[in-house]
């Protein structure tokens, strides 16, 4: 039996050697040291390649999915607590909270109609945060040096008292890709 495995990996070297001798004899060096460094240059950008992430929870979420859920169409560009988890509705504050003097915009795409519109994201001020339903998407957001389109921020730092509270998504339009 020891024999028979010892033919075996001479036919395995023998057959690697020839195949290296001829592979030597159609390339160089160089070009071989290329090639390693094409393929470790390129599994090295592989990461960073750009990738589909709809249906992963943004602006594309199921039509199931209810006012009370952070995958809700209305929320793509959302951060904060829902209010509608918190007494109030996806357009108003609860009774004990006032809407917020300044406001950010997103544009999110009802899968219902596949149309895209523009969304109020007003925060509720002037009590102790909710506490619930915490959600935070970043879709088309903007640095924030660009603070009408930043989600980021306090919005209720402009009225008296700034504490925050939750946040509410009015629908105020069609988005501009609709015509």
């Amino acid at each position: 039996m020891s024999g028979l495995i010892d033919k075996l990996f001479g036919a395995i070297d023998r057959a690697a050697e020839k195949g290296s001798r001829q592979m030597a004899h159609r390339l160089g060096r160089r070009s071989f040291l290329s090639f390693v460094g094409k393929a470790a240059v390129g599994g090295a950008i592989m990461p960073m390649l750009p990738f589909d992430r709809a249906g992963g929870g943004t602006a594309r979420a199921a039509e199931e999915k209810t006012d009370q859920e952070c995958e809700y169409w209305r929320y793509c560009a959302l951060d904060g607590f829902l209010c509608t988890c918190c007494g109030g509705t996806v357009n108003l504050c609860p009774s004990n909270a006032q809407v917020s003097s300044v406001t950010w915009v997103g544009t999110c795409q009802n899968p219902a109609d596949s149309k895209e519109y523009l969304i109020s994201y007003n925060d509720c001020c002037g009590v102790a945060s909710c506490g619930k339903c915490l959600c935070n998407f970043n879709l088309r957001e903007r640095p924030g040096y660009r603070m009408a389109v930043h989600n980021d921020i306090n919005w209720c730092m402009a009225n008296t008292p700034g504490t925050y509270h939750c946040t509410v998504a009015a629908v105020v339009g069609l988005g501009s890709s609709n015509g």
